[in-house]
């Protein structure tokens, strides 16, 4: 409906507003003062447009999925190289929708079922997990390789067996793992694979975006992530099956694919038979899916039109953070393994990953110390080892529930010795400068 010629006005009077706001508010950065002020591991970089566009679709007082939705889901999908790209409300709902995803018995034969194995690592974060134990799936846990942190791939075929029907794996913090090598091995085993692309958002593997490799790509856009709309993510695929059972699950189950807002797109609304239901009954009120209600709001989805704008340049940014502190920490590499990009990638780096070689005469809760005292914020590659974690102390007493190849040594190598600093796009080179002077005294 046509906005009165007052309630045009007013609109635009507030967004100068709201632009005034952000340059009294937001526009001057702090002045970074070493060793006072707290250099993060990641964080929001915006300007006026993200804040603009968040009072945009509050002033449309949709609420829901709508109209920035509808722009940026599309214009994702184009980023990606990909046909269909849906919004959640996180990262870790994308993992779990991809998940179910393939538990649909429109899958038939290749329908994953309480049981059956999912090949991953144990060297990340638990939402990767999580949804293959809800859904009473096995994990089968391999190894990781030290400096690419991700998966051996070595290891694959000693973890495959008769039951296994899914791989799903991260791209260890913007790292993309071996594609080439995990695609071979899933096209010869008729393997669905998941990419878990939280911690990878514009890498690229052989020229190509990660995410669009596998069945199903996920992402998050939790604020320390390549870009942000607050809370929020997707899934996407070139899949048209799995995209009309991940839709279908993600607005609670439902058969009827009218976007919100809108009835009986398909002009048979109430003239279909479905299961044993009368005749005609309500095609918007039919399901064909357990499902959830998994949608973001259009507010977010307004900030995150705004943030896929700069997205190109944040991961720039990243990769010349990661160039630099590669180049700063030289004198120390003989003490700590450098993390370096798999071989025919160029990763958007989430964090630089290190970890304490044997025999160096620091520990890496010392060096963690140190930096955290010099204010520089610090983080472990997550869980750890994943089997080790609280959540696992039942299945691991019952000796059931997950298998594990081999000792899982260097994902215990990297938990016990391995830690990370952030290389987001709103570091400048003074802060990385201080960053790798603290860490070089710390290690000397």
């Amino acid at each position: 409906m046509a906005r009165s010629e007052r309630a045009e006005n007013l609109r635009k009077e507030i967004i100068e507003k709201v632009r005034e706001y952000y340059d009294t508010e937001f526009a001057e950065t702090p002045a970074f003062e070493p060793g006072t002020s707290r250099i993060s591991y990641g964080g929001r970089v915006f300007d006026e447009r993200e804040i603009v566009s968040l009072v945009e679709a509050s002033l449309d007082f949709w609420l829901t999925y709508g109209r920035f939705s509808k722009e940026f889901e599309r214009k994702f999908a184009d980023f990606l190289g990909v046909r269909h790209a849906y919004l959640v409300n996180s990262g870790s709902s994308a993992n779990l929708l991809a998940f179910a995803a393939l538990t649909s018995p429109r899958l038939g034969k290749r329908q994953v079922k309480r049981g059956d194995e999912v090949i991953t690592v144990a060297a990340g974060f638990p939402t990767t997990i999580a949804p293959v134990v809800q859904f009473g799936a096995i994990p089968v846990f391999v190894d990781v390789l030290l400096g690419t942190y991700n998966i051996d791939v070595t290891q694959l075929e000693a973890a495959l067996s008769p039951r296994t029907r899914v791989v799903m794996l991260a791209h260890t913090l913007g790292n993309p793992f071996d594609i080439d090598a995990v695609k071979m091995f899933c096209d010869a085993n008729d393997l669905w694979l998941i990419e878990d692309n939280c911690d990878a958002l514009g890498s690229e593997y052989r020229g190509r975006k990660t995410g669009s490799f596998g069945d199903i790509g996920t992402s998050s856009f939790y604020p320390p992530h390549h870009m942000t709309m607050g809370e929020g993510g997707a899934v996407y695929t070139d899949n048209d099956e799995l995209a009309a059972i991940m839709l279908s699950m993600r607005d609670w189950g439902r058969d009827c694919s009218c976007p919100s807002g809108q009835d009986n797109h398909c002009g048979r609304r109430f003239s279909q038979e479905f299961g044993a239901l009368p005749r005609g009954y309500d095609h918007k009120y039919v399901y064909s899916e357990w499902g959830y209600n998994l949608k973001a709001t259009d507010m977010q989805a307004a900030v995150g039109v705004s943030q896929l704008v700069k997205l190109p340049a944040f991961t720039t940014a990243r990769r010349n953070n990661y160039a630099r502190l590669r180049q700063l920490l030289l004198p120390v590499e003989d003490k700590l393994i450098m993390p370096e990009a798999t071989r025919g990638s160029d990763p958007s780096w989430f964090g630089y990953l290190m970890t304490v070689r044997d025999g160096a005469p620091v520990s890496r809760d010392g060096l963690v110390a140190a930096l955290e005292a010099a204010r520089v914020q610090t983080r472990m590659l997550f869980a750890g080892n994943m089997v080790r974690q609280p959540v696992f102390d039942a299945m691991r007493a019952s000796g059931e529930g997950f298998r594990v190849i081999g000792g899982l040594a260097n994902t215990d190598r990297i938990m016990n010795d391995g830690f990370w600093l952030g290389v987001y796009p709103g570091m400048t080179d003074e802060m990385l400068v201080y960053m790798s002077d603290v860490l070089m005294r710390a290690v000397r």
